[in-house]
C-alpha cells in the first residue's frame, strides 16, 4: 500500500474496479473536441491546424480570436509565476493580443493556463510533448478553486510536431499570427438546440461539486427561459456503473451499489466507515431522474432545475440531510406528484434491471459524432461535448452557437455575451445618419449586416452600403428613402405607399426620385397652353395658364380659351328655342285635340237624326223601306 490506510487502499481497489466496469460496459470511445488553428504567417507554416480544446477556461464557442505567439524565454513550461521572472505578455496599446505558448510537463493543465491568465495572455498554447493524437486537457481532481473558478483564457493542446514548427519559426525571428476559431466545434443546423447536462447530486466531491453547484444556481432562470419559450430541449443525464459480477457480493459492491451490483456510484467521502455511500448517491440520482420524467410528462422539465437548487441547499450531506425523507420535502413543496416519481424509482433491492438507469448507462455510450461521457460534469450540445469551464457565461455562448445563425432568441444578444463589434464604426455596416438607424447586429459570433425592421417596415438591401424601407407604411420612415420636398406649406414626395419598393418622381417633376426631383417648366418645354391667346406662368410642381382679359376661361382639359359672355348668350339662346318650341308644341297639339273632338261630335250627332228623318242626299226608296220596317 506505500503507507496508504487501509481505507485508502480499498478505495483505490474499487475505484479500479469501477473504471474497469466502466471501460467493459460496451465498446465505447472518448472523442477529443477539436477547435481550428489557422496560421497567417509566416508563409511556411501558413494553413490550418487542428487543436484540442481544454475542459477549462472559456472557450468562444461560435467565434473567433486573433493573436500573436510569444514563446516565454523562461518559466518555458509554465509551472511558475511569470512575474517571478520579470515577464509580462499583456498586449501594448493597438497590439495584437498574446497567446502564450508553453510545455507540457511538471505541472497541470490548468497552473499553466493560470499563470498565462495572471501574466496578461489571452490564451495558452501547449505544445504536448509525445507525438502521440491529441488528448483532451482536463482539471485534476486536485486542482484548487482558485484555477478551476477563475481561469477565462481558452486554452488548446497541439500537437508536439506543430509545436516544435512554431517553436523554430518563432527563433528565425518570425512573427507568428494565428487565428483561433471555435465557430464549427458545435454544429448549429436549425432553430431550436438539445443539450444535456451530466451532472451528479453528490456534493461532497471537492471543488467540482462546489463550482457545479454553483452554476447551477447561476444557470436555472437561464435554461428555464429557454426552455419555457421552446428554443431548446434539455435532458438531464447521471453516470452510473456496476460491480463484476464476481464482487457482487463483496462489502465495497454492497454498500456503493443497488440492484444487486447493477447500478454503483463511487463513495463520496472516498471513505467507506464514514458518511454516505455510494448507493445512497445512486438514489438520489435515481430520484432527479425520475423527477424530470414526470416534470416533462407534465410539460414542466424546468421544474428539475429547481428541485436540484433546491435539494443542494435543503439536503446538503455535511448537514446530515441527504436523505430520501428529505428529497420528498422538496418535491412537495414543487407540487409534484411524489407517487408517480416513487413508481418510477422502484425498488433499489430489487434483484432486476431498472430501465431508468439502464438507459442512462446506454446513453453514456458514444454515438455518432458524440464520444463516451467520462467526465463529470459535462455539456452535450447538439451531439457534441462541451469543453471549458462550467461557467454560466461560457456554456450560454456554447448553446447560443448551436442556433443556426441569425435565429438566436435575445438572451443571446445580452451584454454578458455579444461582442460589441457595432460600437466601433458601426461595424463596417450601412447607417442611417439621420434616423441612426442601423444594419449591424451584435452576435456572440461577431456583427452581422442585416437590414432591420423598424417600426414593422422590413428594410431590404445588402445590408453593408444599403438598405431601403420595403412595403406598406415604408414612406413613413425616412420617406422610403426617397426624395421629399416643402415650398410654401406644400409638401411633394417620390415615394409611394402603392408600390413596395423604389422612388418615382410626381407629375410636374423629373429626376431620379431618390436624390432629387427637379420642377418641369412646362411653359419653356410647350407642354401645355399652347391655344392661341394663352399666356403661361410656370409654378412649382405645374403651371397657371390664362386667356387674356377677364371674359375668357381656359378649359385645361382641351388646353382651349373660350368666352366667358359667349357662352352666357349662347345658354340663354338656347333655352329661349326650348321655351319657345314647348310652347309651339303645346298649341299644336292643343289645336289637333279640338279638331278631334268637334269631328267625333259631327259623327254622333249625323248617326241620330238619320234615323228620324231623311237627309236631302238619300233617296226614296231607302227611305220607304226603313218606314216599312218599322212598321212591321
Amino acid at each position: 500500500m506505500g503507507g496508504r490506510s487501509p481505507a485508502a487502499g480499498w478505495r483505490c481497489a474499487l475505484l479500479l474496479l469501477l473504471m474497469t466496469a466502466a471501460i467493459t460496459t460496451a465498446e465505447g470511445r472518448f472523442v477529443v473536441e477539436k477547435n481550428s488553428l489557422r496560421v497567417t504567417s509566416p508563409a511556411a507554416l501558413r494553413g490550418v491546424y487542428e487543436c484540442a480544446i481544454g475542459n477549462f477556461g472559456m472557450p468562444q464557442y461560435g467565434g473567433t480570436m486573433h493573436g500573436v505567439v510569444v514563446y516565454p524565454k523562461a518559466n518555458r513550461k509554465g509551472c511558475k509565476d511569470f512575474s517571478d521572472s520579470g515577464l509580462s505578455f499583456n498586449p501594448k496599446a493597438g497590439g495584437l493580443p498574446v497567446f502564450l505558448l508553453v510545455d507540457r510537463g511538471d505541472c497541470y493543465f490548468t497552473t499553466k493556463g493560470w499563470n498565462a491568465q495572471t501574466s496578461g495572455a489571452a490564451a495558452v498554447l501547449v505544445a504536448d510533448d509525445r507525438a502521440e493524437p491529441l488528448i483532451t486537457m482536463d482539471t485534476p481532481e486536485s486542482a484548487g478553486k482558485e484555477h478551476l473558478e477563475n481561469i477565462t483564457v481558452p486554452s488548446a493542446l497541439v500537437s508536439k510536431r506543430f509545436g516544435d514548427d512554431l517553436k523554430t519559426a518563432l527563433e528565425n525571428g518570425d512573427m507568428v499570427n494565428v487565428l483561433l476559431d471555435w465557430r464549427e466545434s458545435l454544429p448549429h443546423p436549425d432553430e431550436r438546440v438539445e443539450y444535456e447536462f451530466w451532472t451528479n447530486s453528490n456534493d461532497e466531491c471537492g471543488a467540482k461539486c462546489d463550482m457545479q453547484m454553483n452554476f447551477v444556481r447561476s444557470f436555472r432562470g437561464v435554461a428555464q427561459l429557454l426552455e419555457q419559450r421552446g428554443y431548446t430541449q434539455f435532458a438531464p443525464h447521471y453516470i452510473t456503473w456496476y460491480c463484476p459480477e464476481a464482487f457482487i457480493l463483496s462489502k465495497q459492491c454492497t454498500s456503493q451499489c443497488i440492484n444487486h451490483g447493477r447500478y454503483c456510484a463511487p463513495d463520496p467521502e472516498q471513505d467507506f466507515t464514514t458518511g454516505y455511500d455510494g448507493k445512497d448517491v445512486v438514489v438520489q440520482n435515481l430520484i432527479q431522474i425520475c423527477l424530470f420524467k414526470v416534470a416533462n410528462e407534465s410539460r414542466k422539465p424546468w421544474l428539475w432545475w429547481d428541485y436540484v437548487h433546491d435539494f443542494a441547499i435543503r439536503c446538503p450531506m455535511k448537514e446530515k440531510k441527504y436523505t430520501r425523507d428529505c428529497a420528498n420535502g422538496v418535491i412537495k413543496s414543487l407540487g409534484m406528484d411524489i407517487d408517480k416519481i416513487n413508481k418510477c424509482v422502484g425498488d433499489p433491492d430489487a434483484d432486476e434491471d431498472n430501465p431508468v438507469l439502464k438507459a442512462e448507462q446506454d446513453a453514456q455510450i458514444g454515438h455518432g459524432s458524440r464520444g463516451d461521457v467520462t467526465i463529470l460534469p459535462t455539456f452535450v450540445v447538439n451531439n457534441r461535448q462541451y469543453r471549458g469551464k462550467l461557467d454560466k457565461r461560457a456554456v450560454l455562448r456554447a448553446i447560443c452557437s448551436g442556433f443556426e445563425e441569425t435565429t438566436e432568441p435575445d438572451i443571446c444578444l445580452t451584454q454578458d455575451i455579444q461582442t460589441n463589434q457595432c460600437l466601433e464604426n458601426n461595424g463596417g455596416c450601412w447607417l442611417d445618419n439621420r434616423n441612426n438607424f442601423t444594419a449591424c447586429k451584435d452576435t456572440f459570433r461577431g456583427r452581422v449586416c442585416e437590414c432591420p425592421i423598424v417600426n414593422g417596415v422590413q428594410f431590404v438591401g445588402d445590408g453593408y452600403t444599403h438598405c431601403e424601407a420595403s412595403g406598406v407604411g415604408r414612406c413613413q420612415i425616412n420617406n422610403g428613402g426617397c426624395w421629399k420636398e416643402t415650398r410654401n406649406g406644400k409638401s411633394v414626395s417620390a415615394c409611394s405607399n402603392e408600390e413596395s419598393k423604389g422612388c418615382k418622381c410626381p407629375p410636374g417633376f423629373k429626376g431620379d426620385g431618390i436624390h432629387s426631383c427637379d420642377d418641369i417648366d412646362e411653359c419653356k418645354d410647350k407642354l401645355f397652353c399652347q391655344c392661341n391667346g394663352c399666356s403661361c406662368e410656370n409654378t412649382w410642381g405645374s403651371y397657371e395658364c390664362g386667356c387674356g382679359g377677364s371674359s375668357m376661361l381656359y378649359i385645361r382639359e382641351h388646353d382651349t380659351c373660350v368666352s366667358k359672355v359667349g357662352n352666357a348668350s349662347v345658354g340663354w339662346g338656347f333655352l329661349w328655342v326650348i321655351f319657345f318650341g314647348l310652347g309651339f308644341a303645346g298649341v299644336g297639339a292643343y289645336a289637333v285635340y279640338k279638331y278631334r273632338l268637334r269631328s267625333y261630335m259631327d259623327s254622333e250627332i249625323r248617326a241620330i237624326m238619320a234615323q228620324y228623318m231623311p237627309l236631302e242626299n238619300q233617296d226614296t226608296s231607302s227611305h220607304q223601306r226603313t218606314v216599312e220596317r218599322a212598321d212591321i
